[in-house]
């Protein structure tokens, strides 16, 4: 295991790279301040460097709002917005011996979309693709889906305008308006659902209401299951 002081001292860190990306402007994105005791401390459990963007993100944010709050990626502190550390049950004091169970949850949607980085033992749990590859679990069909790279080129092409064009089918014409108004554990339900023929053809007609993150990522779960769609497994703890 690598202390602390290895795991930031580094040469040619990741945070600059982040920091000219979200600066080029293609993505609007709001870095929430840290707490550098409780980034630490996450860096630690995780055992990542600084020059990774991953343990970037993890050491230098409290997590990033993209697209007008559309996105939360999670940091290495919390709030308002919930840490990666309680978003996926790490230990209150570093233990060496924990790994996330089935991968780790990176961030939310305000729909109840998931985006996760595989664990080693990702086909076992039933998702798609490759040890440390990016999959999303996807509200409008309740299964995983593959993003094709790691977390840091999800990351780069997020920032680089992907989310916008890979949420264009999703957005109606009132979205900015409603996601100001939630809160970063708040989402946005659907009635029809996102994932039925009429709620998919007709997403503005929908009726929508803001409700806990963790009800419509329970109300996801429960009709996957109902479905016979196979069960997601931990898509974050809120």
């Amino acid at each position: 295991m690598r202390d602390i002081a290895e795991l930031v001292d580094v040469t040619d860190p990741g945070w600059p790279v982040i920091a000219d990306a979200i600066a080029e402007g293609a993505t609007e994105c709001v870095v929430l301040p840290p707490d550098s005791s409780a980034c630490r401390a996450t860096l630690l459990q995780l055992q990542v460097t600084a020059r990774s963007l991953l343990g970037a993100v993890v050491l230098n944010s409290g997590g990033m709002l993209l697209h007008h709050g559309w996105l939360r990626v999670y940091g290495g502190s919390g709030g308002a917005l919930p840490s990666l550390a309680e978003v996926n049950g790490f230990p209150a004091s570093f233990d060496p011996s924990w790994a996330p169970e089935a991968g780790l949850v990176l961030a939310h949607d305000v729909l109840g979309g998931v985006f996760a980085l595989n664990g080693m033992d990702c086909a076992r749990r039933g998702r798609p693709g490759e040890p440390g590859q990016v999959v999303y679990f996807a509200p409008d069909s309740l299964e995983w889906e593959t993003f094709d790279g790691p977390h840091g080129q999800w990351l780069m092409w997020m920032l680089d305008g992907g989310l916008e064009n890979y949420y264009a089918s999703v957005f109606w014409p009132s979205w900015r308006a409603e996601v100001a108004e939630l809160g970063l554990r708040d989402a946005i339900t659907m009635w029809p659902p996102l994932f039925s023929k009429e709620g998919a053809e007709n997403i503005a007609g929908t009726t929508r209401s803001a409700v806990p993150l963790r009800e419509q990522l329970s109300f996801g779960v429960d009709f996957a299951g109902q479905f016979g769609l196979p069960a997601p497994g931990p898509l974050g703890l809120l």
